[in-house]
């Protein structure tokens, strides 16, 4: 039986589209040493329609991963929308990152580079300050070496905020998950700054630990999958190891299921006490 095509939405105010569910950067494919492994979620992916594809250069080879198949599939990189990160904050370091990036990718051109991981307000001024990593984006646009430029965190929402209204980004990356509407902050701040300027927001941190912690209760990937794709976010990206977890996240992609009051109640309720613990990447206080 033939797949029905995965849903694909205007990435921010840029023009481009992309499919509604993304390939994350975690799972097998941040790792050493299993490119048969990971090759096969990558084919995969691209198998099931998803154009979303993640990465970092600090993500162990999944960037040597991806260029093994854009190396042998040439004709995919114009159907697929990839992504990076930097974590360097400044412009020489991160120029730096923007060159092995490519290298290891085997392309011409990021869709999107992020400035990752932003986690303080000191750090922010750095960025963006005289001979900041900003500097180094601007460039890197200027130059067609990346279309579109972001910025992700998961650790304050309060920075990752600022960081949205005060940065020229086209995206936003960010964690979305049950615990995050009981914690506030992402959803409640960073995602109104997000909307209020047109960028693209991108979920992360979706399974958000939540499937471990009352399986009795039916809390399953499709579940909080389907939870992050009921908030009004550009697309969720999920970490896979396997074919069957690209499955998965390919079929929730294609379903286009509104959560019930009653079903979201459900969804929560196993969180109420659980929501800092399971927030684990995130400065709690």
């Amino acid at each position: 039986m033939t797949k029905s095509t995965i849903p694909a939405k205007p990435f921010g105010s840029t023009g481009h589209m992309v499919t509604r569910v993304g390939l994350g950067g975690e799972g097998v494919l941040r790792t050493t040493g299993k490119a048969a492994s990971a090759h096969g979620v990558i084919r995969s992916a691209v198998a099931e329609g998803i154009t979303y594809y993640d990465s970092a250069r600090v993500y162990s080879d999944s960037e040597v991963y991806y260029g093994g198949i854009w190396g042998q599939e040439p004709q995919a990189r114009n159907r697929i929308f990839q992504t990076s990160k930097s974590a360097s904050r400044d412009k020489s370091g991160a120029r730096k990152d923007l060159q092995e990036t490519l290298q290891r990718l085997g392309v011409d051109y990021l869709d999107l580079w992020q400035i990752h991981d932003v986690r303080t307000l000191e750090e922010l001024s750095v960025i963006s300050g005289p001979g900041g990593a900003l500097e180094a984006f601007m460039e890197a646009k200027e130059q067609g070496k990346a279309r579109y430029i972001g910025v992700t965190g998961h650790h304050d929402p309060e920075v990752l905020t600022r960081a949205v209204e005060q940065l020229p980004v086209d995206s936003v990356m960010m964690p979305v998950n049950p615990a995050e509407e009981l914690l506030g902050g992402f959803l409640t701040s960073t995602l109104p700054a997000a909307q209020e300027k047109s960028i693209a927001v991108v979920g992360m941190k979706i399974m958000g630990g939540g499937h471990y912690i009352a399986p009795h209760l039916g809390i399953t990937p499709e579940l909080l999958l389907r939870y992050a794709l009921n908030k009004p976010i550009t697309v969720a990206i999920v970490g896979c190891s396997s074919p069957s977890e690209v499955e998965i996240l390919a079929a929730e992609g294609r379903l286009l299921q509104p959560l019930e009051d009653a079903q979201l109640q459900k969804i929560l309720a196993p969180f109420k006490e659980n929501a800092r613990r399971l927030a684990f990447y995130r400065r709690i206080v």
